[in-house]
Parts: structure tokens; sequence; C-alpha cells
């Protein structure tokens, strides 16, 4: 997902000074039962936690303290506690660096009966070692191509049209044909491009980056049958440029201009209607509702790049959020901690909790109907696709944020026509390798190697 955009509204003085919140559990806690003390790495979700924390307290006599890190500190902070006599007996876990680097203390969830209650996705997306499953992610999304219904049908009744509905767009070529057409007649449909501006400032290069630039790893390693490798060929980059120069001819800035566009700025082009697609995650429903495309009108189209069988897939799922059990932890306070999590997943206050206030898709068995999904149609949209027997394809991790930089300054070299395309596919290929070299250097660890099973 986006990082880096929530803001924490609470305690601006200590947050301003870096100072972590904490705060126990409600009044009654028996410490024979054991405690729980969770570090969360989601501060916007730090209320609604406590409040799940106290009510857990009051209802069962266990205590369950919960620390949300300061914006930025959370890395700080988990390290710190870690190394106190009273260390967190939960914590959350977000991309595979962090899955590395707190390894040790991460407890083998594989066998307990939570772990066993996550989805299919839920379950592949858990961070494993050898024959260990090692987290649980709680918190689903999903990111494809963002389309405007109105606009596309309204395009559809027009004499020039190449579509009779947007039902009609079901795969790269066509939506490349419709797109072009859109473009050319852009006046007549009263809109300033087909598609939002593919920006590259820090703000928003992240949608080439770690969306698109994964969309053609996926098809690697599907080729390859594995779930990881640490050198690339490049098989579908060309895909990859074919997809980028479509957006890149068909939005309403100048390419020498892409730097100059913010995450903010190209989600306005799309929530005013001024654009019929916008390649984002189910997150942008925030800053798009309430403005000129009406929830009934928003679409989610996979991330089509021309490959060859990508149209068994949906949209590409994403799980950068998951909780970890303490292994030295006591016995007593990893039970307690893992009845907690149970609670949390299967009790009706934890679920309508983490689906309907955290606004969480939620991958465990528990959450599959309907009742307990956020109430996001951008979600819905990308999640029936599973209902029509394509799933979600899986967002492989990536090595690091200097490769994503690096993928991101090429892409603004080409794009402005300072650079070469080879400078892409060389950041890309040659970089991916270069990256796991030194995380395997740094970390002393890799993804664990599987064999593809979508």
């Amino acid at each position: 997902m986006r990082t880096g955009t929530k803001k924490l509204i609470a305690a601006t003085l200590s947050l301003g000074l870096g100072i972590t919140l904490a705060a126990c559990g409600g009044s009654g806690a028996d410490p024979s039962k054991g405690h729980v003390y969770l570090v969360n790495g989601k501060q916007e979700i730090g209320d609604q936690l406590q409040k799940l924390a106290d009510d857990y307290t009051k209802e069962t006599g266990v205590d369950v303290q919960v620390n949300t890190a300061a914006a930025g500190s959370y890395d700080s902070t988990l390290t710190s506690e870690l190394s106190k006599s009273e260390a967190p007996t939960m914590f959350t876990i977000g991309g595979y660096d962090q899955f590395a680097k707190y390894k040790k203390y991460l407890t083998n969830l594989k066998d307990t009966d939570v772990y066993k209650l996550l989805n299919e996705e839920g379950q592949a997306n858990s961070h494993k070692d050898a024959d260990g499953a090692y987290t649980l992610p709680y918190a689903g999304e999903w990111y494809g191509i963002i389309y405007n219904k109105k606009i596309v049908n309204e395009y559809a009744k027009k004499p020039y049209a190449l579509i009779k509905s947007d039902k009609d767009i079901k795969d790269y070529d066509t939506l490349k044909s419709v797109a072009e057409d859109m473009q050319k007649h852009k006046d007549d449909l009263g809109i300033k491009a087909a598609f939002a501006t593919p920006a590259l400032d820090a703000s928003a290069s992240y949608r080439y980056t770690t969306h698109m630039g994964r969309v053609p790893l996926f098809y690697e390693y599907r080729d390859a049958n594995v779930t990881f490798e640490p050198t690339l060929k490049g098989t579908y980059l060309k895909n990859y440029k074919d997809m980028f120069d479509l957006q890149l001819k068909n939005n309403p800035t100048p390419s020498t201009m892409l730097t100059s566009k913010s995450y903010d700025d190209v989600t306005s082009e799309f929530a005013l209607g001024d654009v019929a697609f916008y390649p984002n995650g189910v997150w942008a429903y925030g800053q798009i509702k309430d403005n000129n495309v009406s929830d009934k009108d928003l679409g989610m189209l996979p991330y089509w790049l021309g490959i060859p069988g990508e149209d068994k897939y949906g949209p590409f799922s994403i799980y950068d959020a998951s909780w970890a059990v303490n292994k030295k932890a006591s016995k007593q306070d990893q039970k307690a901690t893992l009845d907690f999590i149970d609670w949390l997943v299967t009790g009706d206050e934890g679920k309508e909790s983490l689906s309907k206030e955290m606004g969480f898709s939620v991958p465990f068995t528990t959450f599959d109907n309907d009742k307990y999904q956020p109430a996001n149609p951008l979600t819905t949209a990308a999640r029936a696709y599973a209902k029509e027997g394509k799933p979600s394809a899986q967002s492989f991790t990536v090595p690091s944020q200097q490769w994503q930089d690096d993928l991101a300054n090429a892409l603004t070299e080409y794009a402005q026509g300072t650079g070469k395309w080879s400078k892409f596919e060389s950041a890309y290929v040659g970089g991916w390798q270069k990256e796991w070299q030194n995380n395997q250097k740094v970390l002393g660890l890799l993804p664990q190697v599987e064999p593809f099973s979508k």
C-alpha cells in the first residue's frame, strides 16, 4: 500500500518528541492468566486496538497492553522494547526486511489454531523460512487499474466507440485501444485524458516501482514455478514498457513534468472526473470519495500488461502488515497472546473493528463473507474477481528501497528523453541481483523458495 500518508491525531506533543504511546489493559486483570503486550506499527489503528485490549481484559481477566509507536519510530521502538525484561509478546512485521531482522524472536505459528484459520491468501503471504510460518497477515489490500464506469460507458455510447460497455474491457489489447480512442476524442468526452498522470515524484513513484514493477516479476516466477529467485531474466519488461508508454502518451501532463506531479495531484485528476483510468490501490478511495466520482461508478481492472495467461488473475493483492508472536516470551504469555489473536479474528467485536472501523479486508476464513468486509467499493470490486474464479495475483517481495529508487530514476530519465530504456532494464535486472546479494550479506537471510501455486 501507499506508506507515509496516514496521520496520527493524538498526543501531538508526545509524538513530536518521538515518544511512543503506551497504555495498560483495563482494570481487573488476573496475573495468573498471563499477559499480552503488543507493539503496534500502524499508528492509524492505535485507538481501536486499545479499546479492543480493554474490552478483552474486562471479558477475560487477561491484561493486554498496547504500545503504538510514534510515526517514523516503529523500528527503533520495537528494537528497544525487545531488549527489555518485560518485552512485547506480539508485534507488527511489515516487509521482508523486518522479518529477516527480527526472525530470531519469531515463534513458528504453522501448527497453531490461529494460523490454520488463515485463508489461502493469508497463508501464502505469511513470512516463511524452512518448514516454518512465522507471521499472521491481517490487512489485505489490492491494486490494479481503477476506472470511472460513467466515463467509460458514456464513451461506449458514442458512434465511434470500440466497445458497447465497460464490461467489454477484458484484456490489455482492448484497454489500449479504448484508452487511445478516448484520448483522441477527449474533448468530445469532456475529459482531460484517458489515464491519470504517471507521476514520478517521491510521493507517487511507488505505483511504477513496487506496484507495476511486481507484474513482470509475478509472471517470471510463474514461468519458473518458484516464489523467489535472486536473479531475473526480465522476460516481461517489454510488456512493462508497453503499458508505461501507453500511460505516457495518454495523460494530461507533458512527459518533461512528471516529477512535478504529486500523489495528491494525480489522485485529484481521477477524483474530479478528469480522467477515466487510474492505476492505484483500494486505499485511494479515501481521497476519491465525496468528489465527482460516485461509489457506484468505481471499478477496478487487473493490472494487465499483455502477458500470456494474465486473464486468469484478478488485481494484485498486497499484505504489508502481519502479527508475530515473541518466542522468547513465557509459554503462558505466548498462549495468552495466541488466545487474544483468536478472539480478535473470531469474535464479533474484533471482526467488526478490524473490518469496519480499521477498514481491513482480513485474510482469515472467519471474515470470508461480505458481512465483515470494509465499506470500500474498490475493495468490493477487487474481491469480485475471486468469486469469478480468478485469484488475486501475489505481490512478491522486492529487495530494497534502493532498488525502487533506481527504477524511478531510470523511468524519469526515459520519460524526459534524457535516458534510454536499457537503463531501466539494467536497474530492474542488475539491481535486483545486487540488492539481494547485499541483503543476504547484511540480513543473513533470503526469501523462502516454494513452488508457484497460483
